[in-house]
């Protein structure tokens, strides 16, 4: 973050300075954990139910915390200062909005003026294409992206926070519960592009349905201005629609053959990688994608679009794309154990279009040069989902069934009807299992698992299964499969 100090936090937050000097400068982070603090840092104090920041404002300024933002006066070393707001949260996000137009109206990288802001939003895919985004961007200055999946009204302002005068591109990954709240982060973090991945049924039960999840996609492309560039899925009709909803300049992806930016003569190897033609202008260049699952064209065919759209060349993008590697945990991370076991570790997040796409990929990896492998779904609960979830997970169940997935465990009581649909469909026996949580999972599979087998692990972050994938990861000695196949 460029430095501060005490008094221009609290005039950019509307805050006042109940203690310390207003010359205390910030010169390192924004956080808001204590544990994350270092010299220089401003530590944010945000309630919360079961854990309230204000406890451990004295903990964030031991640690080197020079300014704390808060809601109420706290006890503090007198050489640290305290600026109070009415809400911390909205505060954060004036901070932010106020960094960067600071940025904005000074020359930064290479003569120009700010940092190119990417917003990201979709149903799904979005954690992975900023990853992209952050790489294939790279060659044109230095980048800042969210680290992890930091989407809402906290993490957006805290990625906007860590750019500072040498940033070239900020990527500002936007998610949505409701109406309204990517306009918000929209007025935080203006974009000057705006990528629309997809409009699928994640969060069904918050939105009630995919017109009303597209109506509040949909607010990133209406924030740009004239100048701005709108990233469209062309093989999404919700998100193509949405040409009709912005000013900007409209560049489209996919693999429909009306996309702007194309990928055709798609192929997978036996790890589920992609290979494809990328297509833009009337000229070609092959891609190698070392991501992991055919869904990844779509990603790959966002970043590149913002990388054409903002400048770069097709073979300077083909390029970048084909070095990119798995970034974020827990996303279609496969990892191959010592013992020849394949664990696809997916567990971060799911709905049922993520499901899809995971388990196509798992089949998609049982055929290898040398002959068939066994698969293993391994799939807990897909949350947020609302009345539908008793069908949605019926379906994916029988999905199971109809890819022919060799074995299918089935983890936890929210996701019994993915088992319950399973067997209905086939008439399975031993071919599908039921385990009551994570433990018994383990139990279950430990004794089953064996060389040459591909487990896939998928479910939200709320059911826990990312627990289940990494203690099969760390079983034995493990070496990423990604790295295997690049030595």
């Amino acid at each position: 973050m460029i430095a501060l100090t005490a008094a221009e936090v609290a005039e950019l937050t509307g805050g006042r300075l109940l203690a310390g000097t207003g010359s205390t400068e910030v010169t390192g982070p924004v956080v808001i954990d204590s544990r994350a603090a270092v010299p220089g840092s401003l530590f944010v104090a945000l309630p919360g139910e079961r854990v309230d920041g204000h406890d451990f404002a004295a903990a964030a300024v031991a640690a080197g915390a020079g300014v704390v933002l808060a809601e109420r006066a706290v006890d503090l070393d007198p050489a640290a200062a305290l600026v109070v707001v009415d809400d911390a949260v909205a505060a954060l996000g004036r901070l932010a909005r106020g960094v960067l137009d600071r940025l904005r109206a000074r020359p930064s990288h290479a003569g120009v003026a700010g940092p190119l802001v990417v917003g990201v939003t979709g149903s799904q895919g979005k954690t992975t294409t900023k990853d992209l985004l952050a790489h294939v961007l790279a060659p044109g200055g230095p980048v800042v992206a969210p680290l992890g999946s930091f989407n809402n009204e906290i993490g957006a302002p805290l990625t906007v926070l860590r750019a500072d005068e040498a940033t070239a591109s900020l990527v500002v990954e936007m998610g949505a519960r409701g109406i309204g709240h990517i306009a918000t982060l929209c007025a935080i973090a203006p974009p000057d592009v705006g990528v629309e991945l997809v409009v699928g049924s994640a969060h069904a039960g918050e939105f009630g349905s995919l017109e009303a999840t597209a109506l509040a996609k949909g607010e990133l492309v209406e924030a740009l201005t004239a100048d701005g560039l709108a990233v469209l899925n062309a093989d999404d009709d919700r998100v193509a629609a949405m040409a009709s909803r912005t000013r900007a300049r409209v560049l489209t992806f996919g693999r429909s053959p009306g996309a702007d930016v194309r990928a055709v003569d798609v192929e997978l190897d036996d790890r589920a990688r992609a290979r494809f033609t990328l297509q833009h202008a009337g000229a070609a260049a092959p891609v190698t994608l070392r991501l992991h699952g055919e869904h990844q064209v779509t990603n790959a065919l966002a970043a590149a679009a913002v990388a054409l759209g903002t400048g770069r060349t097709l073979a300077e993008v083909a390029a970048s794309l084909s070095t990119a590697e798995d970034l974020s945990p827990g996303r279609m991370q496969v990892v191959e154990r010592a013992d020849g076991v394949t664990v696809v570790h997916d567990a971060y997040n799911a709905n049922p279009d993520s499901v899809r796409a995971a388990l196509k990929a798992l089949v998609g990896m049982a055929t290898t040069p040398s002959g068939t492998r066994r698969t293993w779904a391994v799939l807990g609960e897909m949350l947020e989902l609302g009345p539908a979830s008793r069908d949605e997970h019926d379906v994916i169940g029988r999905l199971v069934v109809r890819l022919d997935v060799d074995q299918l465990l089935v983890v936890g009581a929210g996701a019994r009807p993915i088992y319950t649909g399973a067997v209905m469909e086939g008439s399975w026996g031993e071919e599908a299992a039921f385990a009551t949580d994570v433990d018994d999972a383990l139990e279950f599979l430990r004794p089953r698992l064996r060389p040459g087998d591909v487990v896939l692990v998928k479910s939200s972050n709320g059911a826990g299964l990312a627990r289940l994938a990494t203690t099969l990861i760390s079983t034995t000695d493990s070496t990423q499969a990604t790295e295997a196949s690049n030595s």
